[in-house]
């Protein structure tokens, strides 16, 4: 998509989570297990600063970028914040999918033939503008990515802010990790991966002080929220811990900026057809920028980056 059919600067909602969710078919039934999981870093729930004003005219700042609109619809469920949660099971792409009902909507699970959760790590995946879980499970084939990127890991796809319009369902990632387990779904101990497209920025923006995120892959997410990045990867408490890689093509100039900010960061022109195809001094960087040579849907929906960059990461391969 050119930066001529993009639309308005995003101004941020309100990080109020939303009520609303999406009824289901009954739930298969499994047996139950648990899983603990302890609060996240102070300032996980913190309402992150708004985003400026809008640009005058011929402002080169970037604008999200918004495929055509379809209608998001959700019911509502009640949920009283401690009982299990229902969920449906199924196959999908060889592997094991659930679709769990949440009063924060819909949170797609999968795991992998040959899953081992002894070793495996975690991947939230958080999609973008006008879609929700759902619609990103199924219209992008998230499924058939993660199958092909041959990772030891639990996928996870929770619904997240489908306009400017909506809140961000799940502002503490501990809770999101909560409605899992509440899932009867043991989440693995292994390194923590999120990963983001376009207005996904708004909900991991308000993680990056979670100590368990070991690294963010933001995927032409640079719309706002730079210095919740910056804290992630340079001044936050666990920052050497952290790292990030920004794939740009509407937000290109701004990502770029960002990325010379840091001597450390890394840059390349454009995806490699495989993992294989970047250089060890780029799989190693603590800040890679790719300015892509896919367009902004086509980033999600390709079926090429997302696979190869889950390479990149610290999870094992199966």
């Amino acid at each position: 998509m050119t930066r001529g059919c993009l639309l308005s600067v995003l101004l941020l909602a309100s990080v109020v989570p939303s009520s609303a969710a999406r009824a289901d078919d009954a739930p298969a039934k499994i047996s139950v297990s648990t899983v603990d999981d302890d609060p996240g870093a102070p300032g996980e729930n913190d309402v992150p600063e708004p985003a400026p004003a809008p640009a005058p005219a011929g402002h080169s700042k970037a604008r999200l970028s918004m495929p055509t609109p379809r209608a998001v619809h959700h019911e509502r469920i009640k949920d009283d914040g401690d009982g299990k949660l229902d969920k449906a099971e199924d196959t999908v792409a060889g592997g094991k999918h659930w679709r769990i009902k949440t009063s924060q909507g819909a949170v797609h699970v999968w795991i992998p033939s040959g899953y081992d959760r002894a070793t495996a790590g975690t991947v939230v995946y958080v999609h973008g503008y006008w879609t929700d879980a759902d619609g990103a499970w199924k219209e992008h084939e998230l499924g058939k990515q993660f199958r092909a990127s041959h990772q030891n890991a639990m996928f996870i796809v929770p619904d997240a802010p489908a306009s400017n319009d909506d809140g961000v369902n799940w502002p503490a990632l501990t809770d999101l990790r909560k409605a899992v387990a509440r899932a009867n779904l043991h989440l693995p101990d292994g390194p923590v991966i999120v990963m983001g497209h376009s207005g996904a920025f708004r909900t991991i923006m308000q993680w990056v002080d979670h100590r368990l995120v070991d690294q963010i892959i933001l995927l032409d997410a640079m719309y706002a929220g730079e210095s919740a990045f910056d804290e992630y990867i340079a001044s936050g408490k666990h920052a050497d811990e952290h790292k990030l890689i920004v794939v740009a093509a509407s937000t290109a100039e701004e990502s770029a900026a960002f990325a010379k900010k840091y001597k450390f960061a890394v840059a390349r022109e454009r995806m490699p057809d495989s993992a294989g195809g970047f250089s060890k001094k780029e799989r190693t960087a603590k800040l890679l920028y790719v300015r892509s040579q896919y367009e902004h849907m086509q980033i999600v929906t390709g079926g090429k980056v997302i696979p190869t960059l889950l390479h990149l990461t610290p999870l094992k391969a199966l």
